[in-house]
């Protein structure tokens, strides 16, 4: 059973419909002891990084953490992929999950912002998420904070400059975009990560 983490963030309906599209067993919670019996958990969001701070006052963060170091499949999408580094700009009285290195940082002021519609995915490396899913692929963002690239970049988009669209460490993976809005090739992931 996949736990659809419920913090108040926003698009857990859709990432759930997703998720019981590709046939996966899902269940949209804000309970600790529910995402410690998952198998695996996708963290969604949209929204300011403020949203996060609900991780620390309801234990969603700490069973989040030791899921994480058990080494469960965790997928973080968009905002909960930000949430997943180590803090961002948007919120930097905040700290974020820490398994990323790195702090996320607001779009260029040469683009507009936020960034929203579809971008082209360019893949960069090796990644069981995007098996199947072919470089230049679109998917679809909506952000106006992102993660800047690193060594756990497998895909990267560009939007005034490279900044990471997928990262990868072991089982945690985080996109930036939404795979539950991005066609075939994000219903593709969903399909992957419920395999992983």
């Amino acid at each position: 059973m996949i736990a659809i983490v419920d913090y108040g963030a926003g698009n857990v309906t859709s990432v759930r419909r997703g998720v019981q599209y590709v046939g996966g067993e899902c269940a949209v919670t804000s309970d600790p002891a529910v995402i410690d019996c998952a198998d695996r958990i996708i963290v969604p969001g949209v929204g300011h990084f403020r949203a996060t701070a609900a991780f620390s006052r309801n234990g969603l963060g700490a069973a989040l953490d030791r899921q994480v170091k058990a080494g469960k499949p965790v997928l973080g999408i968009c905002l909960g992929m930000q949430w997943m580094f180590e803090a961002s700009e948007e919120a930097p009285e905040l700290a974020g999950l820490g398994a990323f290195r790195g702090r996320c940082q607001r779009l260029p002021e040469t683009v507009k912002s936020p960034h929203v519609g579809w971008n082209q995915l360019n893949i960069r490396g090796e990644c069981r998420l995007l098996a199947g899913v072919p470089s230049g692929v679109c998917v679809y963002f909506t952000h106006t904070y992102c993660a800047p690239i690193s060594a756990e970049t497998v895909a990267s988009f560009d939007y005034g400059v490279q900044f990471s669209a997928v990262v990868q460490k072991e089982n945690l993976f985080g996109v930036q975009f939404h795979p539950e809005k991005s066609g075939r090739a994000g219903l593709k992931m969903l399909e992957n990560f419920c395999s992983c």
